[in-house]
């Protein structure tokens, strides 16, 4: 009874105090506490430490809510600090490269904030000597309280730049007594709004939320050179038809994702406190906490359950798609293509040369793929043809001695450089300066990958092409240096993240031969294609958007608005602008017509190069103004699409140089005004965007502005690449490594019976292709 009488009174207390929380959670810690904590960008509310204990308390948490604290701990953010072996090696080397380049370990705060948030808001993380691998500190991760503590996105730059507290707890939380303890539980079953609105807030639903762990840059503190950008999930998803905010998508969902947790955190079943029923489910579900995505290194270094991989391996599930889509004759790209293939394929003939064209289709992806740790991520094509039970033809194969891809393979990522030219494969962050190339693909977008091969005079009488997108965190390279082993073998788990097969029969021979025809309708087969061709061509690909033509006039023909619609894309980038306005009209004129929005964007950007600014300015304010029928209950809003706002800029600035004179000048100033508001909202969205601040500069310079105008000056040069120097590390790149230079061509012929190919019989091996290297 007393006890009873004491938690009545502490319950009433608390009421009364809740109901005058003092908190700000809008706004962004004090500036001075930025000390302790640059160049990460976080803060704390306070601007002074957190005790670690406060940010440990995983386990008081698991007593109310255990289902989320058990997949918690099967996830990324669990192991994202020193308990993490890759993690471990490459903070290791960040840490002792600024022990001896500055006297002390403060550059790699840049990786605390988001990998180390106890060590670091406790101020231990400074400590030159702390030690990594035993301090209880080190494998807290990213905690419950981690996130959940978190008050304030400061801006959408990235970096941590978030503000965190010390929570309020109702009493006897930190209490090792059992009966305190069982009083502070009843105390927050009394009244759990309270506890509620400390830690689950509207900030934790929003994308911003997650971009200020998951968008980077490289801050000058860190490489001692200039500014760069690193991963960027964030800006990613809020360009992409996924979010509904990219005008110049090619694929849009029927409702746009409005945050990360709808993919990242799919609803799992449970009892948990915490759960409730969600629409359509009939049960209550939570929030799955293990974040599945693709990480399967951690299960397999730690020994998890095999559970773990097949989870993540069943979140990739229909996430891309590989197809087999066409055959050309000659093994070169102006070969005549027979397309799409099957059910119906065309039949080899033995001692000819063939180009495969196969597409990679980004398919429900929110962001590019593979975002994220792209230097390190081994995504590659593993094409094998075979004929008579004998290998004719490979690529993406491992060396059976330590299990490394052949680096003459087709990669889908970032191959990063240092500034002499060599790649960055120590996840050594500190010395990234450019990529060599980047073979991302966007979300709903596409790439065309060719392979060339010779059907041999002893082929039996089919030849089967088998094609798989495989997925392997890390390579042998990088895997040699965590380990510490030079003689390493690579059995990281390697995922298949899709397939397909053909096969064609050979002339002479009289085996019959079926192929399932494939799921994805033709038209979309086609288009898929040609947005592969067309991304070669604007990267300068010679002769990919003759290609990208061809495939979209089919898609035309087959009835869809998408044809004339990227037809026009490929005339603007060939500077066809009449072609172009001819293709638009079509577009819009098809049952059903393309997405007006889309057709207002190129249409816009044909109005500019044409001159007609007035025109391209209206075109650009309809997509923002929104109001389209086709976009209707979406939730698609095209203002957030810091592209377009930069676009609409500067076709206003070029309208304010035609007002000319004194009697011209209101009209003129009145749109420099406009203008720059509009780069202004980009900045909102994009603080770090080079072509508003380049275009402020000049507005400002051009008004006697000159503060503001050095101002914004400053920021261009900042954030603006240094070509000069990023030409040179290319260039020595591509002398130091055959396969990168190769590989980083715009359009490039992977050689299916290459010398040397891994897991080729030699028989089939030549040492240069009969057509050539040429596309």
């Amino acid at each position: 009874a007393a006890w009873g009488a004491v938690a009545a009174g502490f319950a009433l207390v608390m009421i009364g105090l809740h109901a005058q929380d003092p908190r700000d959670w809008g706004a962004a810690g004090p500036e001075e506490g930025e000390q302790y904590f640059f160049p990460s960008l976080s803060r704390t509310s306070t601007g002074d430490f957190i005790p670690a204990e406060t940010l440990m308390m995983d386990q008081y948490c698991q007593q109310c809510h255990p289902d989320v604290h058990d997949s918690w701990l099967h996830s990324a953010h669990r192991e994202s600090s020193f308990s993490n072996p890759a993690y471990l090696f490459s903070v290791r080397e960040t840490r002792e490269f600024a022990m001896q380049r500055d006297g002390d370990v403060q550059a790699a705060r840049w990786c605390a904030g988001c990998h180390d948030p106890v060590p670091f808001f406790a101020g231990r993380f400074d400590d030159p000597h702390f030690d990594m691998e035993h301090d209880p500190t080190a494998h807290a991760g990213i905690t419950c309280t981690s996130c959940h503590a978190v008050t304030h996105v400061n801006s959408p730059r990235g970096n941590a730049d978030y503000t965190i507290e010390e929570p309020l707890h109702y009493p006897f939380a930190f209490s090792d007594h059992a009966v305190l303890q069982w009083v502070n539980r009843q105390l927050v079953l009394a009244k759990p709004q309270f506890h509620k609105r400390t830690f689950l807030k509207p900030l934790h639903q929003t994308p911003e939320f997650c971009g200020a762990c998951h968008k980077v840059h490289i801050p000058q503190e860190l490489n001692d050179y200039k500014w760069l950008r690193g991963q960027n999930h964030y800006d990613s998803f809020l360009l992409s038809g996924v979010s509904g905010h990219g005008v110049s998508s090619f694929y849009y969902p029927e409702k746009a994702e409005t945050n990360c947790n709808d993919c990242h955190m799919p609803p799992m079943p449970s009892d948990d406190f915490g759960a409730k029923v969600r629409s359509g489910s009939g049960q209550r579900t939570i929030r799955d906490h293990m974040f599945p995505s693709a990480n399967t290194f951690l299960a397999h270094v730690h020994g998890w359950d095999e559970s773990v991989i097949e989870r993540h391996k069943a979140f990739n599930e229909g996430v891309m798609r590989v197809d087999l889509f066409g055959i050309r004759q000659g093994g070169r790209l102006t070969g005549a293509l027979t397309a799409p293939i099957r059910p119906d394929v065309p039949e080899l003939d033995r001692g000819g040369t063939y180009l495969i064209e196969t597409v990679i289709r980004a398919v429900a992806m929110g962001h590019h793929f593979t975002q994220g740790t792209a230097d390190s991520n081994q995504v590659w094509l593993d094409v094998e043809v075979t004929s008579g039970g004998r290998v004719i033809g490979r690529s993406g194969g491992k060396d059976p001695a330590d299990r490394s891809v052949d680096p003459w393979s087709h990669f889908v990522n970032v191959y990063m450089l240092d500034r002499d030219g060599r790649r960055i494969d120590r996840r050594n962050p500190q010395d990234i300066f450019t990529p060599l190339y980047d073979n991302q693909i966007p979300p709903g977008a596409a790439d065309t990958v060719l392979y060339r091969f010779t059907v041999p005079e002893a082929a039996g009488e089919t030849v089967t092409v088998r094609t798989r997108l495989r997925y392997r965190k890390f390579d042998t390279t990088y895997m040699r240096l965590v380990k510490d082993d030079d003689d390493y073998v690579n059995e990281l788990p390697i995922m298949t993240l899709a397939e397909d097969m053909v096969t064609f029969p050979v002339a002479g021979g009289s085996a019959a031969v079926y192929n399932e025809p494939p799921s994805i309708e033709p038209w979309q087969r086609w288009n898929d294609a040609g947005i592969g061709l067309l991304r070669k061509g604007e990267a300068g690909g010679a002769g990919a958007l003759r290609q990208a033509e061809e495939a979209f006039e089919r898609v035309e023909q087959l009835g869809r608005a998408d044809g004339p619609l990227n037809l026009a894309r490929v005339y603007l980038e060939e500077g066809r602008l009449d072609d172009a306005v001819d293709a638009l009209h079509r577009a819009s004129r098809f049952d059903p017509p393309a997405q007006p929005w889309t057709v207002l964007w190129l249409t816009g950007l044909v109005n500019k190069q044409h001159g007609y600014l007035d025109e391209a300015i209206d075109d650009f304010k309809r997509i923002i103004d929104g109001r389209f029928e086709q976009a209707a209950g979406r939730g698609f809003d095209f203002s957030k699409d810091y592209r377009l706002l930069n676009e609409l800029g500067q076709t206003i600035v070029e309208r304010a140089r035609l007002e000319r004179g004194e009697q011209r000048q209101e009209a003129r100033e009145k749109l420099l005004r406009d203008a720059e508001q509009w780069f202004h909202r980009v900045l909102e969205l994009d603080p770090e965007n080079v072509t508003a601040h380049y275009n402020l500069a000049r507005i400002y310079r051009e008004r006697d502005e000159d503060d503001r105008a050095a101002r914004h000056q400053a920021f261009h040069q900042r954030y603006k690449p240094d070509d000069n120097a990023r030409d040179r590390a290319i260039a020595a790149a591509r002398r130091r490594d055959p396969a990168a230079d190769a590989a980083a061509d715009a359009v490039v012929i992977y050689d299916l019976q290459r010398r040397g190919a891994y897991e080729l019989p030699e028989r089939f091996q030549r040492a240069r292709s009969p057509a050539g290297d040429q596309p």
